[in-house]
Order: C-alpha cells, then sequence, then structure tokens
C-alpha cells in the first residue's frame, strides 16, 4: 500500500512561500497513493517552468523534458510501455506556448494518458512575461502596454480536439482538486485538468483571493458533464476583465467534460501486448519483410 510520502525524495520543494504548486504537489501524492500506484508503475514527465521544479522532489520513474516537449516525450513512454501510468505536469506557457501543437495531436489521438497544467497566466520561471493565458489589456514585463491577444481557452481546445476527459481545479482547493486527479488519472483515454495555480510573485492579479471569491463547483450546480455542446459554450466564458466583481465573473471548476468508451490510439496497435523490451527477448526472423521490400 503506498503513502504520500512514498513519492517524495529528501530534496526540498523551492517554490517561491504560498505558491499554488505547494497545493498542487500536496494533492499529486495524494491522489497517487489513493490510486495505490507503484512508485515503479508511475511515470511522470515535466515540462520547463516552475512546476519542473517537481522533478527533484517527486520520488517516480520520470523526464525533466524540454519547453513545450513534454508530450511528445511522454507519448514515447506510453507507447513503449502501456502498463506505466503516465502523468504529464505542463505550464500555461509550457503547454499552450510553444508546446500548443503537441498539445492539440495530444488530444485528437485520445492517448491513454493525464495531462495535468499548472496554469499561473504567467511565465513565472522568468520574471512574469505575458503568457498564453494571460488576459488581455494585462500589463507585464513583455506587455507593458497591455497584452493584445485573447488568452486560449484551455479547457474549449481540449474538448474541439478531442480529449475524452476535461477538468479544471484550483489549487487552494487541495480535497477537491486530489479527486479531480484520481479521476483524471483513471480515465482511460486523454484526461486534461487545467489548474488554477496563482503566482504570488508576478501575477498581482489572479490571487488566491481573486480565485477564491469567484469559483464555484460544477458537481454543486447539477452540470452534466456528458454535454459536449453545452461543455464547450461554458469554456468560452472569459476571464479577461479583471476588474470585474465576484458576483459577475464566475469561474468554474470540476469535471467540465467526460466521454467514455472512445477508442484509445493505443487501440488502433493491436502489436502493442505489452512493453517493447519484453516483445524483444527472442530473436525475430524479418526475411519475409526484407523481401516485401527488394
Amino acid at each position: 500500500m503506498t503513502t504520500p510520502s512514498d513519492f517524495e525524495t529528501p530534496n526540498v520543494p523551492t517554490w517561491c512561500p504560498g505558491c499554488g504548486n505547494f497545493g498542487m504537489w500536496r494533492a499529486l501524492r495524494t491522489a497517487y497513493a489513493e490510486l495505490g500506484i507503484p512508485t515503479e508503475a508511475l511515470a511522470v514527465v515535466w515540462g520547463i517552468g516552475c512546476h519542473g521544479n517537481g522533478a527533484d522532489f517527486t520520488r517516480t520513474q520520470g523526464f525533466h523534458a524540454l519547453h513545450g516537449r513534454a508530450l511528445p516525450v511522454a507519448t514515447g513512454l506510453h507507447l513503449a510501455n502501456p502498463e506505466l501510468t503516465v502523468v504529464v505536469e505542463m505550464g500555461d506557457g509550457d503547454a499552450f506556448g510553444i508546446g500548443l501543437g503537441h498539445f492539440a495531436h495530444s488530444c485528437r489521438r485520445n492517448l491513454d494518458m493525464t495531462a495535468i497544467t499548472h496554469d499561473n497566466q504567467v511565465y513565472g520561471l522568468t520574471t512574469g512575461q505575458a503568457s498564453p493565458t494571460t488576459a488581455q489589456g494585462v500589463h507585464t514585463p513583455s506587455t507593458p502596454g497591455g497584452v493584445l491577444e485573447q488568452p486560449v481557452n484551455t479547457v474549449g481546445l481540449a474538448i474541439a480536439e478531442g480529449a475524452t476527459f476535461v477538468a479544471r481545479g484550483f489549487s487552494d482547493d487541495v480535497e477537491h482538486l486530489t479527486g479531480l486527479m484520481k479521476e483524471a488519472i483513471s480515465h482511460r483515454g486523454f484526461a486534461v485538468l487545467d489548474v488554477f495555480q496563482p503566482c504570488v510573485t508576478w501575477n498581482k492579479l489572479n490571487t488566491h483571493a481573486w480565485f477564491r471569491e469567484r469559483v464555484y463547483k460544477l458537481e454543486e450546480s447539477g452540470w452534466d458533464a456528458t454535454d459536449r455542446q453545452a461543455a464547450m459554450a461554458l469554456t468560452m466564458s472569459s476571464l479577461s476583465d479583471m476588474s470585474c466583481s465576484p458576483e459577475a465573473c464566475r469561474v468554474p471548476i470540476g469535471v467540465i467534460y467526460r466521454e467514455e468508451g472512445r477508442p484509445t490510439y493505443a487501440d488502433g496497435l493491436p502489436q502493442l501486448t505489452g512493453p517493447l523490451w519484453r516483445q524483444a527477448l527472442g530473436p525475430r526472423d524479418i526475411t519475409k519483410a526484407v523481401a516485401q521490400q527488394s
């Protein structure tokens, strides 16, 4: 039986005091333990960003990938050993900037793995520049005149491109977030969990208090997560107006969309009967294959 401490290393977290990553780290360790996943059966891939420090103090099989390239690495791990539980941790700039193409294609392939984004709406590791999820008009070191683009609709994109589990969480509500993580990891198909994770150092707008006043849980409102059209409509609500009142800006968290039973990418590869290394134990006769090419 695993416990949250089984996923800890002797290294101490180095995030800023108050960073939302602490809540996410606690929720993830608890989710892994409550799901009973052995550390050797769990593979976590981190991108580059503040979240990537988790590679130093999370005890599991893992890989610290390049910026924006966590999903291709995780895809390779998943296909090379489909017996592993594969989780990808990415920042909002990591996933929806340079990694946006990988994200869209992973959704449409319906790979059987989980993508969790640490969405603090800035590039927190590099002094708070605007990220793809920064609200329009916000002033940052890289946008002194205000952000010109609309923010990426992260969860809407995931639904549109074919992810079969799409949810949003908030790092302050660790118990609720733990439940969402367990659902995402247990889902068969590509699961996306976008987590609002306030950056206390660089984002003075989307603070812990700002979200606490505005988030509400979908499951408490009778939400039907199987209605794809309703889910898409829900994702069109914007966080672009940072001056709006808590009554005017309601931010839903919970499972937005869920679809069960759709074939995964690996279902179309019947040759994946297990880890590739196990299939390569004996010699193979490739005479016929060579003959066909000559």
